[in-house]
């Protein structure tokens, strides 16, 4: 039996005059995650929101909170992001003065933790912190923008971190350039969790959407 994937619509595509709304579509949508790309303009070039609108959503939403933290030196806001209610809080491994010491503080305040690397740092560089973290991000695209194309070299990533994880528990997610021409290929490499942003949020049958991504591309 094949597995069935998380699939993530990231709110960085929805209509911010609408969030709720947004977050109702996510759900009725049949996924129970929502992924949210917060960004500071420093480590990446752009700026999103912060952890007040993360607070602010939280009450409206009982979806599993994601929290991508594209910004330098995480760890000043990791408290402010899990009292936001965010469930698993990822960072940058480029971003982080001390990695391990980051990922400790995630775990402090009871949340998930997880990893993510650019597309041009090595995966190895991951190898350290496999057995402390609870989520692993492969950006396929250069972080701070959406509607980018996939990478496909960013697949051997995932693969050597499937191959890698034996009895490991962390989850392999990947983002950036995932939609119905490329999930297959994303699907086989590996993965359990993947980010869609423009792909889910132009769909008019999203429902349907997350199905097929769900299967790999295939509905069941």
């Amino acid at each position: 039996m094949e597995r069935s994937l998380i699939v993530a619509p990231s709110v960085l595509s929805a209509d911010f005059s609408d969030i709720r709304g947004a977050l109702t579509s996510i759900s009725d949508s049949g996924t129970s995650w929502v992924h949210l790309d917060v960004m500071d303009g420093m480590f990446v070039p752009n700026i999103t929101f912060g952890p007040k609108f993360i607070a602010d959503i939280r009450k409206h939403s009982d979806l599993f909170f994601d929290a991508h933290l594209m910004v330098e030196e995480p760890s000043r806001y990791v408290e402010q992001f899990a009292k936001a209610g965010c469930d698993c809080i990822t960072v940058h491994t480029e971003a982080c003065r001390n990695v391990a010491g980051t990922l400790d503080l995630i775990r402090s305040f009871g949340k998930k933790c997880g990893l993510s690397i650019k597309p041009a740092t090595p995966v190895k560089d991951l190898d350290p912190f496999l057995d402390d973290v609870d989520l692993i991000l492969i950006m396929s695209v250069e972080p701070g923008f959406g509607g980018q194309g996939l990478i496909y070299e960013t697949l051997d990533k995932v693969r050597y971190l499937a191959s890698a994880r034996g009895d490991r528990r962390y989850l392999i997610s990947i983002d950036g350039g995932v939609n119905a021409s490329t999930i297959r290929d994303v699907y086989e490499s590996g993965v359990d969790v993947v980010v869609t942003g423009s792909a889910f949020f132009k769909e008019s049958d999203r429902a349907s959407f997350v199905r097929r991504m769900a299967a790999g591309g295939d509905v069941r």
